[in-house]
């Protein structure tokens, strides 16, 4: 039990509240992960069961476990130790630095199964952050409070999620299990460890709370129910394409597409305007007899492309020449024609696909029509139906959209063009589509979409994941006759394939963030080894070997000095007395001090100076020679002993690999200092994991994922879709994008819904102009 402390008015250091705290929690802690490590040797003999060639592996880490099960407590236990250990010490650490480790030379590649490792605890800490969100947020508090006021968050709590996970993935670190084994132990203890360490965590902060730390806080209380808002008098069409009753039985396979409401309320709020003037129920009151929600959407969506259609399509166009005694295509001379176009598509309609600007719903219509005489129809004697006429426009301007504003290009945009027609026969089939956001076609587009944009082939996963999308498009454009499961088919096994691609993203995105990691601590560690060399010589005026040594071997091993220890590290120290000492000795030479052990007391530091570029031995011993020769002739006024230092080896700092992307430019002429200070501030707190569109000067959209946020510099790297960096800004330079409409909030609607939206907002376009 926690002690009442005496008194807890002001933030102050509690040593004895503090070793309470940790007495109450880290035992109980360490006590929950053994007793679940007990049981994970069993579950994996259960998982060899059925692991097939994986069989060996399982066993072998059930092995291990039952092994090294109580090292592997210990590792855990060690790492909550050091974690209070530093916030005792009123330093806190940061679970995410202590994750990320201290390679030797700084810049070295994390083996991949650690990246995974990393990867998977940091999901494990997610999971928990977002489950006990509320008591977290008292216990940073409360725990800040008790060691002297300090700001405490998830990444410095030593017994937040994020140092449990480090806590895992150091249990874990020194067993002998394969990666796979080792993803399901972290895996098993997200599920088993889950509603324990939440407990743990409430029990401490009620404890703390007991004992007078911050007792005002308390759990939040629900808010009252809201008082239902006024009808509007268009309510009926507003509440039928409610996301969870679109259908009016809470069926989600009927839920409403993301861009569905948007329409709704402004088609609404249109006839609403209409109807103060004109007697009689607007389109799809209850009044009309609509037979169901979904048919009023698209019976909205068809007045809408009525009202439009003559300003869109050239009056000569063959889609709107006068009807007279024309008679409809019937479906099936339709789906002929279509499956024609599916199975070879004309020249035109590709050559429509790989155009910006030309009008693929125009075109489809045009190529209908015209390829209406291999059936033996008079094209001068057919016209469209209505209703497939709209089918055509909807899918046209849907990808006219899609190809437009997303990065699609070359072969991308190809594959995805080669969907047009088949979708149209859906959109005849089963008009559902356009406002059932789980029907199987769109889930197939918007996951093909997702993997084709921005893909241009240059990685190996890239061209991996470009073929299967080719082997599903061909299959689609082979298989699809009238029956719409062949996209649930596909659908599935595309959903599966791309599960396992993601993995792989996220593991780029990874290494994505700690290669930056690493330029920015080379570009620290050469700032700092250039200060330090400006500062100790300026323009001061050095003999040849003493200047040659400064600002070659010794500004080398300076710079990765700071690299592998940091700016306070006992090698730089030593690094910086040596140039000191060196440059003091040759005042005293300059002052013609004779008889002096030149550089006697410098003789190992610079024997580690020059073995870091690579001169050792009696090289070394020639270099430092040359030194004391130069220093020996200037005290003795005899300038023939001074010497240059021998020819060293030309050794470049290691560099982390660049992944090479499309940068994101302003422009030269753009000022970098007229920006939204709110936006910059937006930007300084905005999330990992938030997603945000990149608008490139041709107008394309590119969705970058913010990855990680440099703890050095404060700059924010985004990731594309393939997990690869693409844009590396600070929140000024952010802020200047949003001024200058490059850069805005993502919807995550999927491809299909933004496309759509796309579609509303232009024909909205033309239906203005028409009013």
């Amino acid at each position: 039990m926690i002690a009442t402390p005496n008194a807890l008015g002001q933030p102050g250091r509690d040593p004895a509240l503090l070793k309470q705290a940790r007495e109450a929690v880290l035992p109980a802690l360490t006590e929950s992960f053994a007793t679940v490590l007990a049981r994970f040797d069993d579950v994996l003999f259960d998982r060899a069961g059925t692991a097939g060639a994986s069989q060996l592996l399982f066993l072998d880490g059930m092995r291990e476990l039952r092994r090294r099960r109580e090292d592997i407590v210990r590792g855990f236990r060690g790492h909550l130790d050091q974690a209070w250990d530093a916030l005792d010490r009123g330093q806190p650490a940061s679970a995410e630095a202590t994750l990320a480790g201290q390679i030797e030379d700084g810049l070295s590649l994390v083996p991949e199964h650690v990246l995974e490792s990393r990867l998977a605890v940091r999901n494990f800490a997610t999971v928990l952050l977002r489950d006990w969100k509320p008591v977290l947020g008292r216990l940073d508090r409360r725990l800040g409070w008790i060691a002297g006021g300090l700001d405490i968050n998830p990444d410095s709590n030593p017994i937040s999620p994020e140092h449990i996970g480090v806590a895992i993935h150091e249990a874990f670190a020194d067993c002998e299990l394969a990666p796979e084994v080792r993803l399901v132990l972290i895996k098993l203890c997200e599920r088993d460890l889950h509603a324990t360490i939440g407990k743990r965590y409430e029990a401490l902060d009620e404890q703390l709370a007991a004992a007078g730390v911050m007792p005002q806080m308390s759990a939040p209380r629900r808010p009252a129910a809201r008082a239902p808002a006024p009808r509007h008098e268009l309510d009926e069409l507003v509440d039928a394409l409610d996301a969870e009753s679109l259908a009016g039985n809470g069926n989600d396979d009927a839920a409403a597409p993301a861009w569905a409401q948007r329409f709704a309320d402004r088609w609404a709020e249109s006839r609403g305007r209409m109807q103060s003037s004109q007697a009689g129920p607007a389109p799809g009151a209850a009044g009309e007899g609509m037979s169901n929600n979904q048919g009023m959407l698209l019976e909205a969506l068809h007045e809408l492309l009525q009202q439009t259609r003559h300003v869109r399509e050239d009056a000569t166009s063959a889609a709107s020449v006068a009807v007279g005694q024309q008679r409809p295509l019937s479906q099936r001379e339709m789906m002929s024609v279509l499956s024609l176009l599916q199975a070879t598509p004309s020249a035109t309609l590709r050559a429509a696909i790989g155009e910006d600007g030309e009008s693929l719903a125009q075109r489809l219509k045009s190529e209908v029509l015209s390829g209406a005489t291999r059936l033996g129809v008079d094209p001068s004697q057919a016209r469209l139906d209505p209703q497939d006429e709209d089918a055509i426009d909807l899918v046209g301007m849907l990808f006219d959209v899609m190809l437009d504003e997303r990065d699609l290009e070359g072969r991308s945009r190809e594959l995805i063009g080669r969907l047009v027609v088949p979708f149209v026969k859906v959109a005849m089939l089963d008009r559902r589509m356009f406002v059932q956001k789980t029907h199987p076609a769109r889930k197939l587009l918007n996951s093909l979409a997702e993997a084709c944009e921005g893909n241009t082939g240059e990685s190996q996963a890239e061209r991996v994941l470009m073929g299967k999308v080719e082997e599903i498009i061909e299959r689609l454009v082979a298989e699809f006759n009238e029956n719409l499961a062949i996209f649930l088919t596909l659908e599935e096994e595309f959903r599966d394939f791309l599960a396992q691609h993601r993995r792989r993203i996220e593991i780029a995105e990874r290494r994505a963030a700690e290669t930056q990691r690493g330029q920015e601590k080379l570009e620290v560690a050469r700032s700092r080894s250039a200060a330090e060399l400006d500062r100790r010589i300026a323009d001061a005026t050095l003999p040849q070997a003493i200047g040659e040594f400064l600002r070659q071997p010794w500004q080398h091993h300076l710079t990765l000095s700071v690299l592998r220890e940091g700016e306070d590290g006992a090698s730089v120290g030593e690094a910086l007395a040596l140039a000191d000492g060196l440059l003091e000795e040759v005042a005293e030479a300059r002052r013609q001090i004779v008889g002096k052990p030149w550089l006697q007391a410098w003789h190992a530091s610079l024997r580690k100076v020059f073995a870091s570029v690579g001169v050792h031995a009696d090289a070394a011993t020639g270099a430092i020679d040359a030194l004391h020769d130069t220093l020996q002739g200037i005290a003795e006024s005899r300038p023939e002993l001074e010497r240059a230092l021998p020819e060293l080896p030309q050794v470049a700092l290691p560099t982390p690999p660049v992944q090479e992307t499309a940068a994101v430019e302003l422009g030269s002429k753009v000022d970098v200092s007229d920006f939204d200070n709110a936006d910059a501030d937006r930007f300084r707190g905005l999330e990992i994991g938030t997603w945000l569109d990149f608008v490139d000067k041709d107008g394309k959209v590119q969705a970058g994922k913010l990855s990680w946020v440099s703890p050095i510099s404060s700059r924010l790297l985004f990731v594309n879709r393939r997990g690869v960096r693409f844009c590396v800004a600070s929140p000024e330079e952010l802020a200047v994008m949003v001024r200058l409409g490059r850069l805005r909030a993502h919807i995550d609607d999927g491809a299909f819904d933004s496309a759509m939206q796309g579609v509303i907002d232009r024909l909205d376009n033309k239906n203005a102009t028409v009013h």
